[in-house]
């Protein structure tokens, strides 16, 4: 779970009252990050744009690590555990006019 310190903390309220202020902190690093508080429990973090594009970045390679893992599974399968297209379909009541 992420900590946050007080100055990190504001509500949906105070936010809305001083937005300006809050995004001026997170943008300039005053704040590294900005939980956003509804009900006393944190529904949004507000942080700097180029961290969130590092954050999509690495959630992308991430996922291009896990299709190559895939990909070098599937390469290790032996030609006698493919199966037959047809026999797939047949099996699932497809044909390939559906």
């Amino acid at each position: 779970m992420v900590a946050y310190s007080q100055n990190e903390l504001a509500s949906s309220t105070d936010i809305s009252k001083q937005f300006g202020h809050y995004l001026s902190n997170v943008s300039n690093g005053i704040v590294e990050k900005l939980a956003i508080l509804k009900n006393n429990k944190i529904e949004a973090v507000m942080i700097p744009t180029a961290l969130y594009e590092s954050l999509i970045n690495l959630l992308d390679e991430k996922e291009d690590i896990e299709i190559l893992k895939t990909i070098e599974k599937r390469l290790e399968t032996s030609k006698e555990e493919y199966l037959d297209g047809n026999d797939v379909l047949k099996e699932l009541n497809l044909s390939m006019n559906d």
